[in-house]
């Protein structure tokens, strides 16, 4: 079995954490340094990320989390939020690629045109688009975390509006996720839960 396969099948839904083990900072930069190979529509790379593992600053995260423990005992809750406005960088994006001579001209102002065409005045396509990017973003997280020794778990239950607030998130940026990560009380896993069959959740044509 390839390590990947092996990483899919380890990965699991973290319920609580050994409470003082740290992350570094350095641990995190390497796990987002191949989290940004996600792919994103456009290559627009609409996630953004905001790691709390300041105690008092998590404690206010756990709080708009619904005082949810695991928060508290994670090594760092990780807010995954979508950039709306991520359209705005195409030309930054692309601009490498035009002056490196990989696009021209004429291909680049169609594309920007293009990216242009189909965000902007289109909030609720700007919303969509936030989250199913980050969305994916978030997923590839998780599992070069598992990868590097770390266990996570994606929340939803939190408020979103408080979560703003306690963050200082512009708002441009919508909550997609939040992420606790640590190392998982081994006497605390739960048997995987019931997976539908292939043949319940797949229709081959």
């Amino acid at each position: 079995m390839s390590e990947l396969l092996e990483i899919v099948q380890a990965r699991r839904s973290a319920m609580n954490f050994e409470e003082g083990v740290k992350i570094s900072p350095a641990e995190l930069e390497e796990i987002f340094t191949l989290t940004r190979l996600a792919p994103s529509a456009y290559n627009l790379q609409h996630a953004h990320y905001v790691v709390v593992s300041n105690p008092e600053l998590k404690e206010q995260v756990r709080a708009a989390a619904y005082n949810q423990y695991k928060v508290h005992t994670a090594s760092a809750a990780i807010v995954v939020l979508g950039d709306k406005l991520a359209y705005e960088k195409a030309p930054e994006i692309y601009g490498g690629l035009r002056a490196l001579g990989v696009m021209s001209q004429q291909d680049y102002d169609g594309l920007i045109g293009t990216i242009t065409g189909a965000y902007a005045n289109n909030e609720a396509y700007q919303r969509e688009e936030a989250i199913r990017n980050a969305s994916l973003s978030a997923m590839q997280f998780m599992l070069i975390a598992k990868e590097k020794g770390w266990d996570t778990c994606p929340m939803i239950g939190f408020n979103q509006e408080e979560m703003m607030r306690v963050l200082d998130i512009p708002d441009r940026y919508v909550p997609v996720l939040l992420i606790t990560i640590g190392k998982s009380v081994k006497d605390n896993i739960r048997p995987r839960g019931y997976r539908k069959p292939v043949g319940e959740f797949v229709t081959f044509r």
